[in-house]
């Protein structure tokens, strides 16, 4: 008993020790995240780029689906690597990778130049850059992964925030184009700085932090083999799905559906990505100390809500349209942090980083149906109002497979 509560106060000594050292690294993650997560600003730009390229939206939406495509692809890619290489190295390589896209996305002469940059290459560094910072802070908060990998993903989510109203303000200024181009520097030199300071704990420290020795668990093949596995991702794909073909049209259903200024419809966003960046530590620390199931049940319930909440609203009820895309951003926010969560919890730590880059494509297929459907059905229909119908109906599929997980 003794021993006991001896081992129980040099562990809480040892944590305090390190504790403002390791916070350090979720801090610098948060920042880097800030500056990967302006993926998420894609509705700003899109007005402008329909007009610039005389283009509907069904075409607009290709530089954002493809960024989410490929963010995803690589995102399963670097997966198998986080281990093999110093996690600076890897933001360092996926950030000049963005930067260079922004840059050139800044030159672009048709919507599939600009597919090709800020689709292609910066959806692909993001997705290098993007599993560190969470995999950084897991290790050095082993004893609460869950809730420091949702605060790491607050910069990701919460990047619009900053970015929507800066990347405004910049346009008015210097036009879309130039825009970017100031970005790609910006975010270029913010994440190579940062990324030099990045660095792993030793598994001596991850023992004495956690108190316990860390177990070989399910490996890939067995996870992909698993029936869990198969209702996780297909959970996830549908989360997502409708959090991104939201993201993507945010604006434009403001503006034409609820009729407010341009000007407002930023502003709300930055509203928005706030609620997104809460979604995450709120989720996970949901879905890791209560519930995964209970967490996705949740969130299908509330998008449920404001899908319906959407279908109800018309000309000027802008409070209604705040409520509604407050729920919906809080959400694609909340799944982000659900599935590693449950990838972690489910799956096990030791293969978490090749685990979760797998079940991570469920994001490409879901920015891909989202972002398509989406555009499809408005330029069908002529309207945003209907694509609210879909997202009820994906609800009620994702709620039947969420409550057959174990």
């Amino acid at each position: 008993m003794q021993n006991a509560i001896k081992k129980s106060e040099e562990l809480y000594q040892y944590k305090n020790k390190i504790s403002n050292h390791r916070i350090l690294y979720v801090v610098f993650g948060i920042i880097i995240m800030l500056c990967l997560g302006t993926v998420y600003s894609w509705s700003i730009f899109r007005p402008t780029i329909e007009n610039v390229f005389h283009i509907g939206s069904t075409r607009s939406g290709l530089p954002y689906m493809f960024s989410l495509l490929f963010y995803a692809l690589f995102m399963c890619f670097t997966g198998k690597y986080i281990e093999k290489f110093k996690p600076g190295t890897i933001i360092i390589f996926g950030g000049l990778l963005v930067a260079a896209g922004w840059i050139l996305a800044g030159s672009a002469g048709n919507i599939y130049w600009l597919t090709l940059f800020y689709g292609v290459m910066i959806g692909s560094g993001v997705g290098i850059a993007y599993g560190v910072p969470m995999n950084v802070a897991a290790k050095w908060f082993p004893e609460k992964k869950g809730l420091m990998i949702g605060m790491v993903l607050i910069g990701f989510g919460g990047s619009p925030l900053f970015t929507a109203p800066f990347a405004k303000f910049l346009m008015d200024i210097y036009g879309v184009m130039r825009t970017f181009q100031i970005l790609g520097v910006i975010f270029g030199i913010c994440i190579t700085i940062l990324a030099l300071f990045i660095k792993y704990p030793s598994e001596e420290i991850i023992v004495n932090i956690s108190g316990q020795e860390i177990a070989n668990q399910t490996d890939t093949k067995a996870m992909i083999k698993s029936t869990n596995f198969k209702k996780l991702y297909l959970t996830f794909i549908i989360g997502t799905m409708i959090g991104l073909m939201i993201v993507g049209m945010t604006g434009n259903v403001g503006i034409e559906l609820i009729r407010i200024s341009p000007v407002k419809a930023a502003s709300f966003t930055s509203l928005f990505a706030i609620f997104n960046g809460i979604g995450r530590p709120a989720f996970g620390w949901f879905a890791d100390r209560i519930s995964h199931k209970k967490a996705m049940l949740v969130s299908y319930f509330l998008i449920l809500v404001a899908a319906i909440l959407m279908l109800l609203a018309g000309s000027g009820d802008s409070i209604i349209y705040i409520i509604a895309f407050s729920l919906f951003w809080l959400n694609l926010g909340g799944w982000l942090a659900i599935a590693p969560a449950t990838t972690m919890s489910l799956f096990g730590e030791r293969n978490y980083s090749r685990n979760y880059g797998i079940v991570f494509t469920a994001y490409g297929i879901g920015a891909i149906a989202g972002v398509a459907t989406s555009g499809l059905l408005k330029d069908f229909f002529q309207s945003y109002h209907e694509i609210f119908y879909l997202i009820i109906l994906l609800c009620i599929i994702g709620i039947m497979a969420a409550r057959k997980i174990d």
